[in-house]
Parts: C-alpha cells; structure tokens; sequence
C-alpha cells in the first residue's frame, strides 16, 4: 500500500536539540518561534531534548503592572531572561498560558507551554 507525504516520527512532548554552547538544565531555548525548555544539562554539539508541552515555572518580570492572571497568554523576554505579559510587538515568543494567577511582587510564574 503507497503512503502519503508525512511519517509519524514521535509524540512531540520533547524535540531533539543539539546546540552550539553547553546548556543548563531548566534553559529556555528560542528557536524562531518555536520554545523549549531543557530538562537535563547538553553539551555543545551533543543530541539533548527540549521539552516543548508540559508546566513550567518560569522567572517572571516584577514591579508594577508585572502580575499575570491565570489563563493569560505568556512571552519570554530572552534579553532580561524572564516571563512577561508584554508580546512588545512580537519581540518577545509565546511561550504559554499562566496556568497560576501572580502578583507583581512574584518572581515566578507557572506556565502550560504552547507551541
């Protein structure tokens, strides 16, 4: 029987990643718009995995107007390294849904990841 033009390859809850550098465990890894999370430590030019779907705490931004209610879509600011509210025009990637209400004064938020 002839097959169609995609094979299955994985579940998709993780994406194999070999970076360029060495990566910490708990890395927010920006490709394009597409955002992962390592779980374990990579050395550079060895195959690793992202975690691309799960819940994730995440450092937040914090000051005035910084607090996420729950069920509101999140960005990663790669620049200060934090979660935020803020998409600043696409500059900052989609990384989720606040699946915990914080407060501006929290420094972590609880993210469902999103692709």
């Amino acid at each position: 029987m002839a097959s169609g033009p995609a094979k299955f390859v994985q579940e998709g809850g993780s994406i194999d990643y070999t970076p360029g550098a060495d990566v910490l465990v708990g890395a927010v890894v920006v490709q394009a718009d597409l955002i992962g999370v390592t779980q374990a430590p990579i050395k550079s030019g060895q195959l690793g995995s992202l975690a691309v779907s799960g819940v994730f705490d995440f450092n937040k931004a914090v000051g005035a107007g910084s607090a996420i209610p729950a069920g509101t879509l999140t960005y990663w600011d790669a620049a200060a390294q934090n979660a935020t509210k803020n998409a600043a025009a696409g500059a900052n990637k989609l990384i989720g849904k606040a699946v915990k209400t914080t407060v501006d004064a929290d420094t972590i938020v609880r993210v469902r990841l999103q692709q």
